[in-house]
């Protein structure tokens, strides 16, 4: 199975592609991460997309299709996977189900307002070693310090909110088209995003137990 999370940037893909992934198995695979992990080890491709990604703007699509071509033909996504950031446009959903068209898959479009979603992102701070924390609703114990490895936390400045605002811009105007693509393949399902956590979670897991009971590939 392909589970793909559709939303804007804020919206809470992540934690739900963990949460995903911790009950069903599939490996959740971020494209953002993937490209960060590109950029702190100052590879081609990193030195590539830095400058784009510090725009708010979106990394070419041979790039992105490149790298997640790889990942996707890894062992562990052999009986399924979660893309959190992929596709973004048009084209690479085409290339995607160019590349791996045969499996049940699910498009979830996780719905957040735009000011919730600035109010969200402008309180995200980060740690290097990769643990993510807002300061109105999960705050480290202490301020500035990540609760996991002690590190500092910092801002992204792809999460200023001037920068904000241009990547949702971008969102809207190149990623909203996906919504229209999967609803004509007849596999796209939405959430509200603004619930609590669990309830998002709770949506989700609902919409993929029935698609895989419908299929017959998951039996009580």
């Amino acid at each position: 199975m392909r589970v793909i999370l559709l939303g804007p940037p804020g919206c809470g893909k992540g934690t739900q592609g963990n949460r995903i992934e911790q009950s069903y198995g599939f490996p959740r695979i971020s494209t953002g991460d993937l490209l960060r992990a590109e950029v702190a080890a100052e590879t081609l491709l990193g030195l590539k997309a830095r400058t784009v990604m510090e725009s708010g703007e979106l990394v070419s699509d041979a790039i992105v299709v490149e790298m997640i071509r790889k990942r996707i033909f890894s062992p562990d996504c052999r009986k399924g996977y979660i893309l959190d950031g992929f596709p973004r446009t048009i084209a690479q959903a085409e290339s995607l189900a160019y590349m791996d068209g045969s499996r049940l898959e699910a498009a979830i479009d996780i719905r957040v307002d735009n000011d919730v979603l600035i109010k969200r992102l402008s309180a995200r701070w980060v740690c290097s070693c990769g643990a993510v924390y807002n300061l109105k609703v999960k705050p480290p114990a202490e301020e500035g310090k990540c609760d996991v490895c002690g590190g500092s936390l910092l801002q992204r400045k792809d999460d200023d909110s001037g920068v904000i605002r241009g990547r949702l811009r971008v969102y809207r105007k190149q990623t909203e088209p996906l919504i229209v693509f999967y609803k004509k393949k007849g596999n796209y399902f939405f959430v509200d995003g603004e619930q609590g956590i669990e309830s998002v979670f709770s949506s989700i897991n609902y919409i993929l137990k029935r698609l895989l009971q419908e299929t017959g590939e998951l039996r009580e």
